[in-house]
């Protein structure tokens, strides 16, 4: 049984309703993350290449498919999750939702990943962890000031073309991510609910 959390339906956990009813399987794990239905906040990140960039850079004519992940410098659950998700960058981004990857890491460890690794999609730096905490993820229980200090849950955030968040995934643990074809199948759910002009 699929442990996600999924704040926007997905053929992995129901079929037959549509995408725009909410799901939450774990009630504990809702309070982690922002609300599926409310504005995502003013988005800004920089590129591994050290170029800003906002949601509409990051956005294809759905919206944006952003993972938040703990470190691609020293958690191996990231880089395990990181390097799987080049399996579905391309047909995600063809269906209209660009693939993202945003850690604190610094952009040269980014950088460092992304060549090492071939990555396919794009690999944001939110150094401060602005972002991470502007989306409610960071993890508090991280002693402040530690290395660690910054990170967020494990989560991915579905951003629609408007603004709107559109879906969360989240795992229980930390060791945990949701499968990765799920990614793929929530994203053409969500078209479902789309008009066809979005994508012209």
């Amino acid at each position: 049984m699929l442990r996600s959390l999924i704040l926007a339906l997905s053929a992995v956990t129901l079929v037959g309703v549509s995408a725009a009813e909410t799901v939450v399987e774990n009630p504990d794990l809702s309070a982690l993350c922002p609300e599926v239905g409310t504005p995502a906040p003013a988005f800004s990140a920089l590129t591994r290449d050290d170029i800003q960039v906002d949601l509409a850079d990051i956005s294809g004519p759905g919206g944006a498919v952003i993972v938040f992940s703990r470190s691609l410098d020293w958690c191996p659950y990231c880089k395990t999750q990181a390097i799987d998700l080049k399996t579905i960058a391309d047909q995600v981004e063809e269906a209209g939702w660009p693939l993202s990857l945003l850690t604190y890491d610094s952009t040269e460890d980014l950088s460092k990943f992304g060549d090492e690794n071939a990555i396919n999609y794009t690999l944001l730096s939110d150094p401060d962890s602005a972002m991470i905490d502007a989306f409610e993820l960071r993890n508090e229980e991280v002693r402040a000031g530690s290395r660690f200090d910054g990170i967020p849950h494990p989560a991915i955030i579905y951003v629609g073309s408007d603004g709107m968040i559109r879906g969360v995934q989240m795992e229980e643990g930390y060791k945990d991510r949701p499968p990765t074809q799920g990614i793929l199948q929530l994203v053409m759910l969500l078209n479902q609910d789309l008009p066809a002009e979005a994508f012209e």
